[in-house]
């Protein structure tokens, strides 16, 4: 688990940075994962994670050579984090896509930051600081003012609920990894993982796989290897700097892009309550961070 120790400000400030270009590339992707909905679900995730894994793979053997081999507890986390935080999520979110409005399930995994600021701190045994809890908190009215409200039943509020915790544990489990296996390791052990999860699925499921049109194989490059690849590299990179609870606040970019990048496409203004929110969000980026980042 993370140390108690600060993290140098230049150390802080390129963990900043990471962060915020991760969610910010997440939420530019919307419109992406839309045009790749339409793939068959599994398929497409295990397509996208293979891609993904030839690409890290390789990257991970030319990293330094591991001072200790991998423990068993070492590759159960790397097995939860790709169930959990790859596979559950995936196939949870569209689940609850399918099930409830997309508002719903945006303003719920919203929670993330706010779920951070609390476990982040508990499970290395740091009191929560207020400061950060109070940014988080904001970040979620911001994220859910940004998306918008909206309806949905019992089912699409559950595996909302679930994609919500997977959302969490794809970041708490990496915690501990990090120092040693680093970002590169992480990302494609996980993304390795998740390909025959995925595979088997595929195999029994009802929906025969197919070979994908132009586009969604533009998108599933796009999903492949900048929302994988860099992404990961990215989101996991900044937490190796920065506290979970630190780098979750950033997670309230991600229906902020997703907004105003859908408004530059369709040309039209953002509402005043989703300038309200994007108000919200910035200034808990600017006011919540504090100097006791671990290391």
């Amino acid at each position: 688990m993370s140390t108690t120790t600060a993290a140098p400000a230049p150390a802080r400030a390129a963990g900043t940075l990471q962060a915020a270009a991760a969610m910010t590339l997440l939420g530019c992707s919307t419109g992406v994962t839309a045009t790749f909905s339409s793939y068959p679900v599994a398929a497409g995730q295990a397509l996208r994670y293979a891609i993904a894994a030839a690409v890290l793979l390789p990257l991970a053997r030319r990293q330094k050579k591991l001072i200790t081999r991998l423990t068993v507890r070492d590759a159960a986390l790397l097995l939860a984090l790709a169930a959990t935080g790859l596979f559950a999520f995936n196939l949870l979110m569209i689940t609850a896509l399918r099930h409830t409005d997309p508002a719903v399930v945006g303003s719920i995994v919203g929670c993330t930051p706010l779920l951070l600021g609390v476990l982040g701190p508990l499970l290395a045994r740091r009191r929560p600081a207020v400061r950060l809890l109070v940014a988080a908190g904001l970040v979620v009215v911001g994220a859910a003012l940004t998306q918008g409200f909206g309806s949905g039943d019992t089912v699409g509020l559950v595996c909302a609920a679930g994609t919500l915790l997977c959302e969490a544990a794809f970041s708490l489990l990496a915690v501990p990894l990090l120092p040693q296996l680093g970002p590169v390791r992480v990302s494609a052990y996980t993304t390795a993982l998740a390909v025959p999860m995925f595979a088997v699925t595929a195999a029994v499921g009802p929906t025969p796989l197919r070979l994908p049109t132009l586009a969604e194989l533009l998108a599933l490059l796009f999903l492949a290897l900048l929302m994988t690849c860099v992404a990961f590299l990215l989101w996991y990179s900044a937490l190796s700097r920065l506290a979970p609870e630190h780098a979750g606040l950033f997670g309230g970019l991600i229906p902020l892009t997703a907004t105003l990048s859908g408004a530059v496409l369709t040309s039209t203004a953002p509402t005043p309550l989703q300038l309200v929110g994007a108000t919200l969000v910035t200034a808990a980026l600017v006011l919540g961070p504090g100097r006791t980042d671990p290391a």
